[in-house]
């Protein structure tokens, strides 16, 4: 174990301050998070250096569709999550402690090395939440900066702003998972607050981390056609027009495997609605050979990259800008 960051003594006790749960521990007890607890008067965290997966990805499973396409990402997970989703497609991990699930020790270096020795262009912070990882995330970005690699973080963004300002400027790129636009929902499907995930977006867009928003859409809880036209517009209000956004289709699973899995069709027409509105880059995922899978530019409309599952046809030569018209797509491209 180590000692983990953000957090105070309020007498015998400690107050984690990492996330908005904001987990008063006592002795020998885990936060909601299952990865960091108190141990006399001290908060350490049991992830550092203690993955569960390490695996190479394209980096379009993260997803990211505007963020060096075609390129290789080494993902990297620890046990441990600090939200508790009904829906969670690795609950065998996000739902166990670190120690329960680990690999064998890794140093961050390690990593590091890992992820060049396997020709990655980037390594990402994915499966579980990384916020409940930080220490281990922060020091392995750090690592992977010096030696030309980028850092991604997928997450549901459920992170205090301090710890998120110390970390943004080792992240490159972050896809962020919002999951619907009411709070009640949300604390009934995943245990946590709306309000802290909007301001993580924008915070990430202020300082210049490259964003994309993923919204899963389960049939009788996030299919409401009212909340989604109000979490657009809150997206288009507050600047996020050219961010791209995936609408992705729901797999039952975990505690949610009575349901259907969402319509495609349902799926293109939601697709429809965010472009009718003013969103500039919309993506249906979990649905292959679908027409929301590309990547046009939003000028012109001329086809830019063509995507078949993980295959990727990049038709941009001049940078980030369209092959036709010469406008610039938003994104970090290669």
């Amino acid at each position: 174990m180590r000692e983990a960051s953000f957090y105070t003594k309020t007498g015998d006790r400690v107050r984690c301050e990492l996330c908005p749960h904001m987990c008063v521990l006592k002795n020998d007890e885990l936060g909601k998070c299952r990865a960091r607890i108190n141990k006399e008067g001290i908060l350490m965290t049991l992830a550092y250096g203690n993955p569960c997966a390490l695996h190479v990805d394209p980096i379009e499973k993260k997803p990211l569709y505007h963020f060096l396409p075609g390129t290789k990402s080494l993902s990297l997970a620890t046990g441990g999550c600090n939200l508790a989703c009904k829906n969670c497609q690795n609950y065998s991990i996000s739902q166990a402690t670190p120690i329960e699930v680990e690999l064998g020790r890794v140093a961050p270096a390690e990593v590091v090395e890992m992820a060049l020795a396997k020709g990655c262009a980037s390594i990402s912070y994915t499966y579980t939440e990384p916020t409940v990882y930080y220490e281990y995330m922060f020091d392995i970005a750090r690592l992977a900066h010096d030696k030309g690699l980028k850092n991604v973080m997928v997450s549901a963004g459920y992170i205090n702003p301090k710890p998120l300002h110390q970390l943004y400027k080792y992240i490159d790129a972050a896809n962020i998972d919002l999951k619907c636009f009411d709070d009640t929902l949300y604390r009934k499907l995943s245990g946590i607050h709306l309000k802290p995930v909007l301001q993580t977006l924008k915070t990430l867009k202020e300082q210049g981390v490259w964003l994309e928003i993923t919204n899963l859409i389960i049939p009788g809880y996030t299919d409401d056609i009212g909340k989604i036209n109000e979490m657009l517009n809150w997206l288009l209000e507050h600047g996020f027009t050219e961010t791209p956004i995936h609408f992705n289709r729901f797999v039952p699973t975990y505690q949610l495997s009575h349901l259907n899995s969402t319509q495609a069709k349902f799926l293109f027409e939601i697709a429809e609605l965010a472009l009718s509105m003013g969103m500039k880059h919309v993506y249906v995922g979990n649905v292959r050979l679908n027409p929301y899978q590309n990547t046009v530019c939003a000028v012109c409309g001329t086809l830019q990259v063509m995507r078949n599952g993980y295959e990727i046809e990049n038709k941009m030569i001049n940078n980030n800008c369209c092959d036709k018209c010469g406008k610039a797509i938003a994104g970090v491209w290669l």
